[in-house]
């Protein structure tokens, strides 16, 4: 679990990572060794969840040696990826996306970071999220160093 507890305002207990994988954590559909080796960091301390349509075929083959939760969507994404930050418990989830398809999944989850990267994100997204960051790196390392999330959420 990740606490966080921000002065004169809340705590945050984040149990779930529920993360969208194309243009978010990739781009062009590749994963860079960096956006991994924080991957495996954060599931030392919070449970990971990759939701992806697979558009390149290879998440499989990307996440196997990850500890974490895989699930590959069929169809539309948004109510498949609201649902899994629903199961899972919204309080407790911190959500990272970029796309149309995330706005839920942002505006649910108890914190919403969306990624500006290279592959853009959309304006819907941005304004569903809490945060905005430029790069997969940037959004995980909020989590891995919350001292900057507290310094971002403050009033």
């Amino acid at each position: 679990m990740i606490t966080l507890t921000v002065p004169e305002q809340t705590t945050y207990e984040l149990h779930h990572l529920v993360l969208d994988m194309n243009g978010t954590l990739t781009t062009d559909g590749v994963v860079s060794t960096s956006v991994l080796e924080r991957l495996r960091l954060l599931a030392t301390q919070i449970e990971v969840h990759v939701l992806t349509a697979d558009t390149f075929g290879t998440a499989s083959q990307v996440f196997q040696d990850l500890p974490l939760h895989l699930l590959i969507v069929k169809g539309r994404a948004a109510p498949q990826k609201l649902e899994q930050i629903l199961k899972l418990g919204s309080s407790s989830c911190v959500a990272i996306g970029n796309g149309v398809n995330d706005v839920d999944m942002l505006e649910k989850a108890r914190l919403g970071i969306c990624v500006l990267g290279h592959e853009g994100a959309s304006p819907k997204a941005i304004g569903a999220a809490d945060i905005v960051v430029t790069s997969p790196e940037d959004a995980l390392d909020l989590l891995l160093n919350t001292d900057r999330l507290r310094a971002s959420l403050r009033g």
